[in-house]
């Protein structure tokens, strides 16, 4: 994929809007690359540069300290790869806004088996790119699609 120079403003709001339609990750601390792992990231749209994890007391994550996220649109249309520094959250109303079923379904204890999690995010890194239905078939059939598929890049700060 030929990678131009994207709008920063707009790669980072296709980001948080394909976040919001499907919000895994692969989460990492960077003191230890052994707990990559996928977890479910819990938006807040009028929260500034966060995001928050649902874990257990006993998991890796709850170490917590500098953590590095990569991240695939459900389309396969853009990829981003973010760091941040993962902390408790002890806000109990917080921790009320974003508990539902999908969360409770992981913690039959209750919430207070559960750790809240908050990312606050630094920097990324965003690529996008459209394949489209022409190239997919084009690379189906072993074609150069080298060209022909554009994709905008930026770093930003979340």
């Amino acid at each position: 994929m030929n990678y131009d120079q994207g709008n920063p403003e707009e790669l980072k709001d296709k980001f948080w809007k394909a976040m919001g339609a499907s919000s895994y990750v692969m989460l990492q601390l960077d003191a230890d690359p052994d707990s990559a792992a996928p977890m479910t990231a819990q938006l807040d749209k009028d929260a500034n540069s966060a995001i928050w994890f649902f874990t257990s007391h006993d998991n890796r994550f709850a170490k917590m300290g500098p953590a590095t996220a990569n991240y695939a649109s459900k389309g396969h249309d853009l990829f981003a790869r973010f760091a941040g520094t993962l902390t408790e959250e002890t806000s109990p109303e917080r921790k009320d806004a974003l508990w539902n079923n999908f969360v409770a379904a992981w913690f039959p204890e209750g919430k207070a088996s559960a750790l809240l999690l908050r990312m606050d995010l630094g920097d990324a890194s965003i690529w996008s790119g459209e394949m489209g239905v022409i190239n997919v078939a084009k690379m189906a059939l072993g074609m150069n699609v080298r060209d022909d598929i554009k994709g905008g890049y930026a770093e930003v700060s979340l």
